[in-house]
């Protein structure tokens, strides 16, 4: 029998199996709505037979969008819109559903990657981007304001506010963005928190802000919903955030009650020294998930079924998250099953493509 399309909790959540949709931002939103284009894209995902689909990086205020396309939820009208194309998907679909909160600190008012991400001023509707400390990313950049305490109070607020959007909405699970150099990343980081206040510092100074936006999300989220954290495991570069620091904050957020860790690397310095290839991050979460005993979703270049099956079968880590490899096929649990010998959850409207060869791919 198949590991991959085994049932996994994550926390009091329980997946019909291991393939996560990982978070892919699609800079298709309009002043932080959500559009038809997400109603789309979602919905085409939510019939790909996989255990859950997280949707992209929400920023949880106007200014912690990486650009001025990025999704967000801090509003009413916010909140309306990602509920509308929700809904939608929910009608047909009963996959369950993930958020990804975020917020892109100094990484944000930027142009889409399509358009070569550069930085995009206040006179082309962009914004100030705000960061632990001035350091800019690249050092042909303006530099972000360093945040005061209050600003700091009001980004855990914030994350709680959207968080509590999302729960109405009817996600089933959370996770808070701390990778790939975006705010909470920032902090982590002795490489971009250079503050000699409370967050910054030692290591427990560094984490404080990611523990702190834990608690306030897991407080306003029921019981029977999962919350868990994305970081990124290094940062790449030496003198960085590292895989040790990375099991130490692991263990903090086990201890205060985090249903799982989403576990991939890089983002933060353009200095990172870190080689894509096949499972090049598998053993990060293999380390935090034999050291800590946390839920873990391994990422990084997983495209092929049986590479995704050797990963969850010898205990590497609990679930696969592909992103990249769902958009080029969003049937790829579909054809993942198929080579396994296992079976994948659709709409009836489906079950006759099942091809000649393969027999009870679909669940009826």
């Amino acid at each position: 029998m198949s590991r991959l399309f085994t049932p996994l909790a994550l926390g009091p959540v329980t997946l019909p199996n291991r393939i996560i949709i990982a978070p892919m931002c699609q800079y298709a939103a309009q002043n932080g709505l959500a559009t038809p284009w997400h109603t789309m894209h979602l919905g085409n995902l939510s019939h790909s037979g996989a255990g859950l689909l997280i949707i992209e990086a929400t920023a949880v205020v106007p200014e912690g969008r990486i650009s001025p396309q990025d999704l967000g939820l801090w509003n009413d009208e916010t909140e309306q819109a990602l509920a509308t194309a929700i809904n939608a998907v929910k009608a047909y679909s009963t996959m369950p559903l993930g958020i990804q909160l975020g917020h892109a600190g100094r990484k944000a008012s930027t142009a889409v990657p399509w358009q070569g991400r550069a930085r995009v001023s206040e006179q082309q509707g962009g914004w100030q981007p705000v960061a632990p400390s001035a350091l800019p990313y690249d050092d042909n950049e303006t530099a972000p304001t360093a945040m005061s305490a209050q600003q700091i109070a009001d980004v855990i607020a914030a994350f709680a506010n959207a968080a509590q959007r999302a729960d109405r909405i009817g996600f089933d699970v959370f996770e808070i963005h701390a990778a790939h150099g975006y705010l909470l990343h920032q902090f982590l980081s002795p490489l971009s928190n250079a503050r000699d206040d409370r967050y910054g510092g030692d290591l427990n100074n560094r984490m404080r802000l990611v523990l702190e936006v834990f608690r306030a999300v897991r407080e306003v989220i029921p019981a029977h919903k999962a919350v868990g954290v994305r970081i990124s495991a290094t940062d790449g570069v030496e003198g960085g955030w590292d895989l040790e620091q990375s099991v130490a904050l692991s263990h903090a957020l086990h201890a205060a009650g985090c249903d799982f860790m989403h576990v991939s690397s890089g983002g933060l310095s353009p200095a990172q020294r870190i080689q894509p290839g096949p499972n090049y991050q598998v053993s990060y979460a293999e380390r935090i998930k034999r050291e800590v005993g946390i839920t873990t979703i391994a990422v990084g270049l997983i495209t092929e079924a049986e590479q995704a099956e050797a990963i969850v079968a010898t205990g590497q880590a609990d679930a696969i998250g592909i992103a990249r490899a769902v958009l080029y096929n969003p049937r790829w649990p579909w054809h993942a099953a198929a080579r396994l010998g296992a079976q994948v959850s659709t709409p009836p409207q489906f079950w006759r493509s099942e091809p000649h060869h393969i027999k009870n791919l679909f669940q009826h």
